[in-house]
């Protein structure tokens, strides 16, 4: 190569160097360019796109408020959980996952995958919801893409069945659906909270970024609900309902001085925090929803009507001979014949034909005004959701007839918490209390008023013949309580049916006053058809009260107000009505 070719080379190189050189400082300044260009010029579009692909806001459940007893003793609380979620179309690019997933979470891998696929346009769905946190665990230790773990609370109800009817019960989605969950649900309910969570490429929140709203807690629901005597309540009803073999049983126990109701309990129950037990027929409170005819639990209203008015006395005497009486085609029947006895006696046997005279002798209008002013007709006002009223009728004109089974139970409706909230007046010196489910609840509860029915000395005259009930010559002598004085009145209803009432189907009622000297406690025990062999109340309904308040009574520390006849006797003797 000549001198000249080395040359033209030499030249070419330094200047093809050169070239490659102010490419490469073209490039490099042009990369310092455009990453000015975004750090600075767009650099808040930039920010925004990344947000918009790995920024949420996302919702903070809010804690539920917990329903307490009267001194505060958990009956519904919420704990926190986890739910399962998925993002459908992240999921299902990376199918390999899908059958450990469905494995941890309990599902058969096909009807994950078809539910994956029915719901790909989605980006959220619900695969499992509240899981066991070993479960919750396992699902964040798989990290598959799409799926991520969302925090929810879940109710928890300490007591279970004891107190499922009073209680009720939440949705998955924790909206109240019975009970005082229902009633309250406002009340429980909290408002959520929202923050923005960055998000990595799986959906997973990665990092708080900014808290945007606090969740504010639901508020706290206290019951008059005593959970010490709701447990003695239900355990002796359960009790009473399997051993005969009765379709279904509730039981009220009152505070006579405060109105508080300190036990409300049913059976069949159903225990809140299992599911599976969810039936109509077993959740439903019978206490208050389930009407039935009092029978001759309201003689004692009967009488005290008629001693107000001065009609009779305690000592007044009526022939009921020869055990029977007509009324027009009617034919009024006592278990016996009697003969003439005196009002405490007619009470004290129960006796049919006696109360009808009682009736008989004063304008049915009384009678009628009375069942109304203890509270028959109308709700008790317990907040209660499908609390029902009853059936009471206030007629322009009146049979004989029926003012006569009026007087001893029949043709009027009631609940078992409205036979216990009447019989209040007996132990609250012929004053109505008002009962009360709820202890605090904020402003829309309204003071409650005592109402005046009978004089306290009428009242008392009650009470006392009431107290001939449970004694071995009454109808109740099963009610006693050792050392106690005690009251109460039976009923053995027979129940309604197509064309009249039935010949094998009864309705056992007891409603009771303990202790007599100084009246602290009512209770009232229903036990609706009764199949094995028993079925009148001083047999069925009664023991029920005895059993339950003798507990009631100690666990309160009430003073005994009968020592001087030791401890008492329980027989079966009278034990008819």
């Amino acid at each position: 190569m000549d001198k000249k070719a080395a040359e033209t080379e030499v030249i070419s190189f330094v200047w093809r160097r050169r070239v490659v050189l102010l490419v490469m400082l073209s490039a490099v300044v042009g990369l310092v360019a455009r990453a000015a260009d975004l750090q600075i010029r767009d650099k808040e579009f930039l920010q925004n796109q990344g947000d918009v692909r790995h920024m949420r806001t996302v919702e903070v459940p809010a804690y539920r408020g917990a329903i307490v007893d009267k001194f505060g003793e958990p009956l519904a609380i919420s704990t926190p959980v986890d739910s399962v979620w998925a993002n459908p179309k992240e999921l299902l690019a990376d199918p390999s996952y899908i059958s450990q997933l469905a494995k941890v979470i309990g599902f058969k891998v096909g009807n994950l995958q078809n539910r994956l696929e029915q719901r790909k346009q989605k980006e959220f769905i619900y695969l499992r919801r509240r899981v066991q946190p070993h479960i919750a665990e396992q699902v964040k230790d798989l990290k598959a893409p799409g799926v991520g773990l969302q925090r929810e609370y879940q109710r928890f109800y300490p007591s279970g069945e004891i107190t499922g009817h009073v209680t009720g019960f939440t949705d998955i989605d924790d909206n109240g659906q019975e009970g005082l969950e229902l009633a309250y649900d406002k009340w429980l309910q909290g408002e959520p909270g929202a923050k923005k969570v960055l998000k990595d490429r799986f959906g997973r929140s990665v990092e708080d970024v900014e808290n945007i709203k606090n969740p504010s807690e639901g508020k706290k629901l206290q019951l008059s609900i005593d959970k010490r005597v709701q447990f003695i309540a239900y355990r002796e009803l359960k009790k009473a309902v399997t051993k005969h073999k009765a379709r279904s049983g509730s039981a009220v126990v009152l505070d006579a001085v405060s109105g508080e109701i300190l036990a409300m309990v049913n059976q069949p129950s159903y225990n809140p925090n299992n599911r599976s037990e969810f039936k109509g027929n077993n959740y439903r409170n019978r206490a208050l929803t389930d009407l039935f005819e009092p029978g001759s639990t309201i003689k004692p209203l009967a009488v005290a009507t008629a001693l107000d008015l001065k009609i009779i006395n305690p000592n007044t005497k009526f022939n009921t001979a020869p055990g029977w009486m007509r009324i027009g085609k009617n034919t009024i029947k006592d278990v016996r014949d009697y003969g003439t006895i005196n009002v405490k006696t007619i009470l004290a046997k129960s006796s049919n034909v006696g109360i009808s005279k009682i009736a008989l002798a004063m304008s049915p209008e009384k009678l009628v005004n009375t069942l109304f002013d203890v509270g028959f007709g109308v709700d008790t006002g317990s907040s209660f959701p499908g609390e029902a009223s009853g059936q009471l009728t206030n007629k322009e004109s009146w049979h004989d007839i029926e003012r006569a089974t009026l007087s001893f139970g029949y043709g009027i409706s009631t609940t078992t918490l409205q036979l216990a909230q009447a019989y209040t007046v007996f132990a609250n010196k012929g004053r109505l209390k008002k009962v009360r489910l709820i202890g605090a609840a904020g402003d829309d509860q309204q003071e409650l008023v005592d109402r005046e029915v009978f004089s306290e000395r009428t009242a008392k005259q009650v009470l006392k013949m009431m107290e001939l009930v449970t004694s071995d010559e009454g109808t109740a002598p099963l009610a006693q309580i050792p050392n106690y004085r005690v009251a109460g009145k039976t009923g053995t209803v027979k129940k309604s049916i197509a064309g009249g009432y039935s010949d094998d189907k009864y309705l056992a009622v007891f409603a009771g006053v303990a202790p007599v000297s100084k009246p602290r406690f009512v209770m009232v025990v229903t036990i609706d058809e009764p199949s094995n062999g028993e079925y009148y109340s001083g047999k069925v309904a009664a023991p029920v009260f005895s059993e339950v308040m003798a507990d009631v009574l100690r666990l309160m520390n009430v003073a005994p107000d009968n020592l001087a006849k030791g401890n008492g006797s329980k027989n079966a003797k009278g034990a008819t009505a």
